[in-house]
């Protein structure tokens, strides 16, 4: 069996490889750099000239291959790898009849765990969202505690929104739902520190990227003065950068993005990583059906998984993009037993959805300077 077409295609906010065997079988990835996606189109390109004609069950080689050609990094280098990585373990899949989980050591689990985004413009609002998914029968939910003006904000009013939009939510689900509750990266590790100890009384399950991940001995910082876990990573790009962040005690939960850290070949290494640090895994998943299956095949044949991010790819524009998405009962996803990803993209669908490319539109504070998205 050889490689015989790769394509790019780009549709909506998305961008996926579709790559077809001689043999007839199409294997499809994604690439995950969020707002940039021609980029790994790009990259992908110029790597057609090395694939076409490779056998396509030479994962690992092929992955080696690119990654260390020019040993330059990056979340494009990365994106573009996650793609090519998804799509050929998705051929593999296909050719042996079996789920990539079963390619990868079987199932050690039969459903996968969700937890899912909630908005409010108004306080009320969030709590009543927050309560609604609930009732739908999930068990967690994320959201970010903050106003959309937060960048014109001072610091205490910012700690007291905080608190009260947390406690609302915490007050609408009861104590048996997780709160998953995002900063994005917005605060300094003093205001991070200081934020934590104010939402510590409401239980948080954990505190996303509280600061920029430039920096792990920052990250590590913050979380060894605060009680709430960090779940951080979904920027990283490779193990390496992982192996730094454990080894500082940044985090008690990773989070690679399959479609950013290299595919599911390097996110399974990223897991086995934090199994020895006994750091629970939650994948980073914002995007399509395909980024959805390709984590449940990693969420089910690792044992330190601890949560999926679920974005509502049983609804349009996403339930559009696949033949039959994954099943949802009950806030878990049905881990599937159909070969290869378990999913299939309508690629009649996916050829009539425009591009959208992103516009920039970077906050900025009250006296003009630049905030963090």
């Amino acid at each position: 069996m050889k490689i015989d077409k790769i394509e790019n295609l780009l549709a909506g906010r998305w961008h996926f490889v579709r790559i077809t065997t001689d043999t007839g079988i199409v294997g499809v990835g994604e690439s995950g750099i969020w707002g940039y996606p021609e980029a790994s189109e790009r990259i992908v390109d110029v790597w057609k000239s090395y694939l076409l004609g490779k056998n396509p069950l030479q994962i690992e080689h092929h992955w080696q291959y690119l990654y260390r050609n020019s040993h330059f990094m990056g979340s494009a280098v990365g994106g573009a790898l996650g793609a090519v990585d998804i799509a050929l373990w998705d051929i593999a899949g296909q050719h042996y009849g079996a789920p990539i989980y079963d390619l990868l050591g079987g199932k050690v689990r039969n459903k996968v765990r969700c937890y899912i985004h909630v908005h409010g413009s108004s306080v009320e609002a969030l709590a009543a969202d927050a309560q609604r998914v609930v009732e739908r029968g999930f068990t967690a939910v994320r959201f970010t505690p903050f106003r959309e003006d937060f960048p014109t904000m001072r610091y205490g009013g910012l700690l007291r929104e905080a608190v009260t939009r947390v406690g609302a939510v915490r007050e609408a689900v009861g104590p048996d739902v997780d709160l998953c509750v995002e900063i994005h990266r917005r605060m300094s590790p003093m205001e991070a520190i200081g934020l934590s100890r104010e939402l510590a009384q409401f239980r948080p399950f954990f505190l996303e990227d509280p600061i920029l991940p430039d920096s792990v001995q920052s990250m590590a910082e913050v979380q060894k003065a605060i009680e709430i876990p960090i779940a951080t990573g979904e920027r990283f790009t490779n193990l390496v950068q992982f192996r730094e962040l454990l080894e500082a005690g940044g985090c008690r939960f990773v989070r690679p993005d399959v479609c950013v850290c290299g595919g599911i070949s390097h996110c399974k290494k990223v897991a086995a990583l934090a199994e020895a640090y006994y750091v629970g895994v939650i994948p980073h998943n914002p995007l399509s059906p395909i980024s959805t299956a390709a984590c449940v095949q990693l969420d089910a044949c690792i044992p330190n998984f601890a949560l999926q991010e679920y974005t509502g790819e049983d609804t349009p524009p996403k339930r559009d993009l696949v033949v039959e998405p994954l099943k949802l009962e009950n806030g878990y996803l049905r881990i599937p037993e159909t070969p290869g990803l378990g999913i299939k993209l309508n690629f009649d669908v996916i050829e009539r959805v425009p591009f959208a490319r992103r516009e920039l539109t970077t906050p900025l504070h009250e006296d003009g300077s630049v905030a963090d998205q």
